[in-house]
């Protein structure tokens, strides 16, 4: 088999592997195979054209066309001409699927069916990437940048992929481009021969270049290389901003470490899962379950709670987890004097809903459920544990239905310290505007109760505030002051600006994940599906417990605590939040009508009556870490393509530079100045010969460079100034070296194409230097190492170094 073949064979293996990693996105994988075959064709294409030969601007459009032409067969028969020619209909065809693919992706939780807009989408994209990838790599015999569209389609896939085995997808990712990688190697080295410049000898006296271990250690660094860089690729990721998939969709993130008492669990982001549950055109069911409570309205199933708010989003803090306990501890700050009843409810988790959190009313006492589970206290969460997950479980919960008073809530004491310190905590990017409004809301209430009231009901009642989930998602500072100032979102944004301004107010709160009651079926059990996700604040108060609040207007239901009248005898045990935290200007606000409670507000029943306070400034930007760490992500991407550019620039500049003035100086100086004629002939598409006497070597030059006599003289100048500092007893200085590697340099340039001279400027050639550099030194340094030990071995026991 000839090396292109090899290398062709190498590229669609490697677009393949890659394209492996969109298979977590979707419910079926016949896809791939459509995929895999008309990427098989489309490489046997080129292969062809290669072999005519054709240009390689021709050589890529014929891929390209038949590539068209595979598609029009498979999506748009009907629309084209004889079935097989795309005209002006299947172009239509094909945009009407694109766009119809788009809202797919926009509406379908992963994995999403594959409608035919998602199947254009994954085959077509797999076949644009191959082309790229067999241009770069065969057309252009260079693999090294075939490896970014390659990047690009998996870094696709793993910014959507909710799965637990993204790892897989990337080890098939990367193995690809490293067998495409080293297929390169062998077919360089099969057409360079010797390499010109070796200078490791062997034992025996014979170059390094010469004989079976010449030929393969490039290619054995090349696999060290590949190995390094993908083991910096694994770890690397590890410090930078996951792509979470989310904790309602299939599939979440969090799991425990480790087995017996210990381990820890993971941070999550649910927004784009939830903002995707709620718009799903299908309400499939997630669950059904049976109680025993006399009434539903407050049997939320909990997922999980946000507690740490870092400016950028909530998300749960990694905590501790352990054995899950026959009896789960009491809730923390539940006094005895409140009011509550166990319930105990049986659920069982459709087969298709998979995920690693359990959703359970809150606050549970009891669990009763088989598999791997892990307990986490302080959110009174269970995890799945080492792959453990809700799909298809049956379960039954004994969890508590806490009924306090308005006034017991009133009377709620201060928290304790760590507690307060912990769920008070707001980021220093937080713009001054959240405390303003969360302090003109609540003025005038005496305690945190009212100012939590007050909270709820200018969400859900008095503020003006829209529901609409197709409003962008987001939790952070600017999301939230675009929240103030637009007063339209879904639920997170309700639930994560109450929990800001709740802190900001001296208010322990936190975010609950999870799901409404859901609907009665008619036969006793009831029914949640994917539309009633939702996100809620849970506030604490002292005595009482973590307390959920409902400020998302015409979703879920308002707490009976909420819609009490508020006490005007209660002296509260609260301190009230200093005015001299906000610079708002005080202003008169209108009562809310005595005779309407704060339900039927909700419901539109009354009109609402209180004016919305300035939003304030907009979006006050990101913050400054992120635009650091993005930055310099930026400057990454942009400076590695550039670094053989960069390093040849270098190593022109130090053999053209000036030098000593002795006899050495001399020589060395020569010699800098004819390798650097030779590198730029390689960098031009001449490979080197160090079999060849400097005077053959130029003829050479000059004939394959057609160059003009002004360079070709120039050629032959250095070559001779070589000749007299090898041969000449006193080699003497020669003048103008400088000036006549750059004339062959701007005759090289200006005898190719375009494309060469960007190839030969941004990817020189000669740059494969370094590679053979680092494996000499490395072979240097191992022979020095098994020679040390050899000598240690055979000296006579007891004989002393």
């Amino acid at each position: 088999m000839s090396g292109g073949a090899r290398l062709s064979i190498c590229a669609t293996l490697a677009t393949f592997l890659a394209s492996c990693s969109l298979l977590p996105l979707v419910d079926t994988s016949a896809w791939l195979l459509e995929a895999a075959i008309l990427l098989t064709v489309q490489a046997a294409v080129g292969a062809a054209a290669r072999r005519v030969p054709l240009a390689r601007p021709l050589t890529i459009a014929a891929q390209a066309l038949v590539s068209l032409l595979l598609l029009t067969v498979s999506f748009a028969r009907e629309q084209a001409i004889g079935a097989v020619v795309p005209g002006p209909e299947a172009f239509r065809h094909f945009g009407l699927l694109l766009e119809m693919g788009g809202d797919d992706v926009g509406r379908y939780a992963i994995p999403a069916p594959v409608s035919d807009g998602i199947r254009l989408m994954l085959v077509g994209g797999a076949l644009v990437i191959g082309l790229a990838v067999d241009a770069l790599a065969v057309t252009f015999r260079s693999a090294a940048p075939a490896g970014l569209p390659l990047l690009a389609l998996y870094s696709v896939a793993a910014g959507l992929s909710e799965g637990g085995a993204d790892w897989l997808w990337f080890v098939l990712a990367a193995g690809g481009y490293l067998v495409l990688l080293l297929a390169e190697g062998r077919d360089r080295l099969s057409q360079w021969g010797r390499v010109f410049g070796g200078t490791g000898h062997g034992s025996g006296g014979a170059s390094v270049a010469d004989g079976p271990s010449g030929a393969t250690a490039p290619v054995r660094t090349g696999r060290r290389i590949g190995a390094v860089a993908l083991g910096i690729a694994l770890v690397v990721p590890l410090a930078l901003p996951a792509l979470d998939g989310g904790v309602l969709g299939p599939s979440g993130s969090g799991t425990g470490a480790g087995s017996g008492g210990g381990g820890t669990i993971s941070a999550v982001n649910p927004l784009v899962s939830l903002q995707n549950s709620l718009n799903q055109p299908e309400d499939r069911t997630v669950m059904t379950y049976r109680t025993n409570a006399e009434q539903t309205q407050e049997l939320y199933l909990r997922i999980v709670s946000l507690d740490e708010f870092d400016g950028t989003t909530w998300r749960p803090s990694v905590r501790s987890i352990t054995d899950v306990p026959s009896n789960l501890p009491n809730p923390p700050g539940l006094d005895s004097d409140i009011r509550r009843t166990e319930v105990q409810t049986n659920i069982k988790a459709a087969d298709w809903y998979t995920q690693d959190w359990l959703p359970m009313p809150y606050p549970a006492s009891q669990v009763s459920i088989d598999g791997r589970w892990r307990f986490e206290e302080v959110g009174r969460t269970l995890v799945g544990d080492h792959g453990q997950t809700t799909r298809g479980k049956q379960y039954s919960v004994k969890s508590l239905v806490v009924q306090p008073t308005a006034q017991q809530l009133a009377n709620a004491g201060r928290p304790p310290g760590n507690l307060l310190k912990e769920f008070t905590k707001v980021p220093a990017s937080l713009p001054d505007v959240v405390s303003r409004t969360a302090l003109q809301v609540t003025r005038g209430a005496a305690n945190n109760y009212e100012r939590a009231v007050k909270l709820q009901d200018y969400f859900a009642v008095d503020g003006g505030f829209t529901y609409n989930t197709e409003v962008r998602a987001g939790s952070g500072s600017a999301a939230i002051v675009r929240f103030l100032k637009q007063k339209e979102g879904f639920c997170v944004h309700f639930a994560f600006s109450m929990a800001a301004m709740a802190r900001t107010l001296g208010i322990p709160a936190r975010v609950a994940v999870g799901f409404t009651p859901g609907s009665a079926s008619g036969d006793g059990t009831y029914t949640v599906g994917l539309r009633d996700a939702h996100a809620w604040p849970e506030l604490y108060f002292e005595g009482v417990g973590w307390t959920r609040f409902e400020p998302t207007p015409t979703r879920g239901y308002t707490p009976e605590y909420t819609q009490d009248d508020t006490p005007t005898d209660v002296s509260s045990n609260t301190a009230k939040p200093s005015d001299s935290a906000s610079d708002a200007t005080s202003s008169d606000q209108p009562e809310l009508m005595e005779s309407c409670s704060a339900q039927q507000r909700k419901e539109g029943q009354c009109a609402a009556l209180l004016p919305t306070p300035d939003a304030g400034s907009p979006d006050d930007g990101p913050p400054i870490g992120t635009i650091l760490l993005v930055t310099l992500a930026v400057l990454l991407v942009l400076l590695v393509p550039l670094l053989p550019m960069l390093w040849r620039l270098r190593v022109r500049a130090l053999r053209l530079g000036s030098g000593g003035r002795t006899d050495a100086d001399v020589a060395g100086r020569t010699l800098a100045a004819w390798h650097e004629v030779t590198d730029t002939a390689w960098d031009h598409g001449i490979a080197p010969d160090d079999s060849q006497t400097p005077r053959t070597a130029a003829a050479r030059i000059v004939r394959l460079g057609q160059l003009d006599e002004p360079a070709a003289d120039a050629v032959r100048r250095v070559a001779a100034a070589v000749e007299q500092v090898l041969y000449a007893p006193r080699p003497q200085p020669v003048s103008g070296l400088g000036d006549d590697v750059r004339r062959v340099h701007a005759g090289m340039h200006a005898k190719v194409s375009r494309t060469a001279r960007l190839r030969a400027t941004l990817a020189p050639r000669s740059a494969v230097r370094v590679v053979w550099a680092l494996a000499e030194r490395r072979a240097r340094f191992t022979a020095g190492l098994r020679a040390r030990w050899t000598a240690a071995r055979s000296r006579p026991s007891g004989q002393e170094s």
